[in-house]
């Protein structure tokens, strides 16, 4: 058995990106550490493939990320996206309707594996500012099969709307969020960061015990209880923070490179 992990699988923002939306040199070289040893690494993302590109790019365009919360990979050479596992449009108009029961009020967007639109409520976030959001009826809206179905309310805190969003949407899909104000993201029922990256250990051959994950946000704590071992940033949410192995430096102090550094001379 190697005296490191196989595989490091690790979140994006608030866990190696930086509150200034940057990926530090020092970052990327300890990824390169990782493949040095001979190990593998897969980053895995609530982002959608849309805003890949310069991840992709700090990277050196190289290696694969999980999108969307586990639904797409994304090749970060080629960035091209393959879907593994999406709502389909049944299940997406149903769980819409149930969120909208649960939070009167709420705002719908849809993430496809090739775009997104939302209906006429949704309020984009900062990162969608410099898209323009295709605002699509409902029929037109759920008529194709999601990657994400994502609601947003801005009077209620993320954890408070998950805590109204959790039973609506039982059964119909998979419901968690990752922080950014008033919104709740879901996925297909069985869809988790942890479901693809144990996928994904099992086709190399890899072993749970062989794999550390690191995050910082309840759509991180799936993959954080699975891993051999878990590694949350000092920035973390309560939850995650509670829930970890190990509590290492911030993103902003870039607690990922220097705990890879350790175990990657």
């Amino acid at each position: 058995m190697a005296l490191f992990p196989s595989l490091v699988a690790t979140d994006l923002d608030g866990t190696i990106i930086r509150r200034d939306g940057t990926i530090s040199a020092r970052t990327v070289a300890a990824f390169g550490r990782v493949e040095a040893a001979g190990a593998r690494f897969v980053l895995v993302t609530g982002r959608p493939p849309r805003m890949m590109s310069s991840v992709a790019a700090a990277f050196g365009q190289r290696g694969t990320a999980i999108c969307a919360n586990g639904a797409l990979t994304y090749d970060m050479k080629t960035e091209t996206v393959e879907a593994l596992r999406l709502i389909s449009p049944p299940v997406l108009a149903a769980a819409a309707a149930a969120l909208r029961d649960a939070v009167p009020g709420i705002g719908l967007a849809v993430e496809y594996p090739d775009g997104h639109a939302a209906d006429p409520l949704y309020q984009a976030a900062n990162w969608d500012l410099n898209h323009s959001v295709p605002r699509l009826d409902d029929t037109a809206l759920f008529a194709r099969p999601a990657s994400k179905l994502l609601g947003r309310h801005y009077g209620y805190g993320c954890d408070e709307l998950l805590t109204l969003a959790l039973p609506a949407l039982d059964g119909l899909v998979t419901v968690t969020h990752s922080n950014a104000k008033g919104l709740v993201e879901a996925s297909a029922v069985g869809v988790s960061k942890a479901s693809v990256v144990a996928e994904l250990a099992a086709r190399y051959g890899i072993g749970r015990e062989s794999v550390i994950a690191f995050g910082d946000m309840p759509n991180d704590l799936p993959l954080l209880a699975w891993a051999g071992t878990s590694c949350a940033v000092a920035n973390a949410h309560p939850e995650v923070l509670a829930a970890a192995s190990l509590v290492i430096d911030s993103n902003d102090d870039d607690g990922v490179a220097t705990h890879l550094e350790k175990l990657y001379p």
